[in-house]
């Protein structure tokens, strides 16, 4: 199985799919809720009327029966009995009661008309805009770091080279969370300077130390010496990074070539595709919106499926931007 062409390119691809599918599917959640709520407040306006009725005997306690005559629209006039809710008690005889019914029925029967239950309450726009323009504005922030990290590499292979010695490390963070990756990879150039870069194949192939070109200063950019062009992440640093413990790639990373005579440009596979690393990641964000949905907002369907898309979506692209190992 030979090595993948641009293994950096896929992460990216991988991490900008995630990004816009995840937050286009939040847009799609948030427009879908707000349009089945008109309809839903549409209808009950359309088929909703609303009278005034006579209590025609004390109901004084709750629980008890209030019976009440009414008139329709049609002119048509109804008694009937049924129980409001126990907080609007008493209803003494004689006293009037606001009623919603039906007009669309053969024989309409009417029901108190309490505040705040009368059919599905309007959503708020702004708080739907404002929802989808944070959206957004996440979403961009993932995109432009794509584009950033694209940027510097390019704009650091274009600057002089240098003659410098690499060696390749494997770093494992102290501390690290679900949507972040646990191991990074690093190019100790010259003993003394440390350029994280995003995995490639090629760099398995080289133990030990090895002559590349460096390009750049800011942001090095490493020619290795068939070529490869590690893509780099983040700035060039001066010193070892803190809070993370290194190994020889190596070392860490025994497999068949250990024990077999493997083809050049074989690239032994784990078990499963890299992208599955994700779940982790994707798991957390959607438990932690879920959560989120019911202790920062009202625990509605909107909410919590809003929240956990928006979460799940928002820990996986971290996790790709992370520059996870295969």
């Amino acid at each position: 199985m030979t090595a993948p062409r641009h293994p950096a390119l896929r992460v990216a691809l991988f991490g900008l799919t995630v990004t816009l599918a995840g937050y286009a599917l939040l847009g799609a959640w948030l427009a879908g809720n707000a349009y089945a709520n008109d309809r839903a407040v549409d209808r009950y306006n359309e088929h909703t009327e609303f009278a005034v009725g006579d209590v025609l005997e004390d109901a004084l306690s709750p629980g008890d029966k209030v019976r009440a005559r009414w008139t329709d629209d049609a002119g048509h006039t109804h008694v009937q009995s049924f129980v409001p809710d126990e907080d609007t008690y008493p209803y003494p005889k004689y006293a009037r009661v606001f009623l919603e019914y039906d007009p669309t029925g053969k024989n309409p029967r009417a029901h108190p008309y309490q505040v705040g239950e009368h059919g599905p309450d309007p959503l708020d726009e702004d708080d739907l805009i404002g929802s989808a323009v944070a959206a957004g504005i996440v979403a961009a922030a993932f995109c432009a770091a794509w584009v950033r990290r694209g940027l510097a590499f390019r704009l650091a292979s274009r600057r002089p080279g240098h003659p410098m010695t690499a060696e390749v490390r494997l770093g494992e963070r102290v501390q690290t969370f679900p949507w972040r990756s646990a191991t990074t990879l690093w190019l100790v150039l010259d003993d003394r300077h440390w350029q994280r870069v995003m995995w490639h194949p090629a760099l398995e192939d080289h133990p030990g130390r090895f002559p590349v070109t460096v390009h750049g200063t800011r942001t090095a950019a490493a020619v290795l010496p068939d070529g490869t062009r590690p893509v780099p992440v983040g700035r060039l640093r001066h010193r070892e990074p803190a809070r993370t413990t290194f190994a020889d790639l190596r070392t860490v990373r025994g497999d068949l070539r250990d024990s077999f005579i493997v083809p050049a440009g074989t690239l032994v596979r784990p078990a499963h595709a890299w992208w599955w690393q994700a779940w982790p990641a994707t798991a957390f964000g959607a438990v932690l919106g879920f959560a989120a949905g019911f202790l920062t907002a009202d625990g509605t369907l909107l909410a919590v499926g809003g929240h956990t898309l928006a979460f799940a979506a928002l820990s996986t692209s971290a996790w790709a931007l992370s520059a996870p190992q295969p």
